[in-house]
């Protein structure tokens, strides 16, 4: 006795289908209807809401026998640009990149010029990103340096005046301290200067955030700015209280306080404490004693002052800034 299995129309068909991705079921839906409306293009691409050359586009496309044809092809070009840099050129780069981590293609490039590299900012980024790619160059990971915000405690602010004007180097100089924690159950208080027109920083750490520890610092400060200190501006905390604002009485530096919660007025030196901690903290074996410590963050302020490129400063290092502003000075002075 001979048995015939019947086959189910379109079981071929529907096998088939369940193979395609979803964009593709979709453009044989396109199809289908383009047949049952009579070959009408303009209702079909009216009914599905598609543009004519859209459509069109995948009708020629389209084989009946072969509904993969309808799945999206790869966009990668048939011809790849290929790498017009040097081995010599990568190793430079890679070599100033693993020194500085943090240090983006612009910062990267001045470096390089200053060393003899003739390099494009662009070509630098596309060496960084190869050098990803193929996992030769590595990003240090975040390790949350600083988590917590300080308590504002101060009720009252005096503001900088509004006929107050920031010219010239030392005219305001923004501190604040960032809460740097490498272990558990360690909290070290980092202390950081800004100047708001050269960008001139400087560093120090302390086992606390008090009043006598900011008043060491004031002391720093004016040891190790290049320019006269005119005025200092705060936030509220109780260190740049009491003995600190005597200090600033007796030296003859203005005080200025900002009200609270309000970091954005402070926007410089903010901004220098996400640069240390991601370019110095998070990258850099630091010991934890406060004086070994301080002497590491001495030669790292060194190099953000006479090295490390400023973007705000059209990629000129503060010092570079400073000895551009000296002549100019000069020169006026002359005419």
């Amino acid at each position: 006795m001979r048995i015939i299995k019947a086959r189910v129309p379109g079981t071929a068909r529907l096998a088939r289908l369940t193979e395609l991705s979803r964009e593709a079921r979709q453009r044989l839906r396109w199809m289908d209807h383009y047949k049952a409306c009579g070959r009408n293009a303009s209702l079909t691409c009216r009914y599905f809401g598609i543009s004519r050359q859209t459509f069109y586009r995948w009708k020629r496309r389209y084989d009946p026998h072969d509904l993969r044809s309808l799945e999206s092809r790869s966009r990668r070009p048939h011809r790849l640009r290929r790498p017009t840099w040097t081995p010599e050129q990568a190793k430079a780069v890679l070599h100033l990149r693993e020194e500085y981590p943090r240090w983006g293609k612009d910062k990267l490039v001045v470096l390089l010029r200053q060393r003899g590299w003739q390099l494009s900012t662009s070509m630098v980024g596309r060496i960084l990103k190869r050098l990803k790619e193929r996992g030769v160059l590595k990003e240090p990971p975040r390790n949350g340096i600083s988590v917590r915000k300080r308590l504002w405690r101060r009720p009252y602010a005096v503001r900088k005046p509004r006929e107050y004007r920031v010219e010239e180097p030392g005219d305001l100089v923004e501190v604040d301290t960032l809460d740097v924690r490498p272990l558990p159950g360690v909290v070290l208080k980092h202390f950081t200067a800004r100047d708001v027109v050269s960008r001139w920083d400087v560093l120090e750490v302390h086992r606390r955030a008090t009043a006598t520890a900011a008043t060491r610092f004031l002391e720093t400060l004016k040891a190790r700015l290049p320019f006269p200190l005119k005025a200092i501006q705060v936030d509220g905390g109780s260190e740049f209280q009491a003995l600190f604002e005597e200090a600033c009485r007796e030296k003859g530096i203005k005080l200025f306080v900002l009200p609270p919660r309000s970091p954005k007025l402070n926007g410089h030196v903010e901004r220098a404490h996400r640069t240390h901690t991601e370019e110095f903290y998070e990258v850099s074996n630091f010991p934890l004693e406060v004086a070994s410590l301080n002497q590491v963050l001495t030669i790292w302020e060194h190099t953000y002052n006479t090295l490390r490129p400023h973007q705000a400063l059209n990629y000129l290092t503060p010092y570079q800034f400073l000895t551009q502003w000296q002549l100019q000075r000069e020169e006026a002075k002359c005419h």
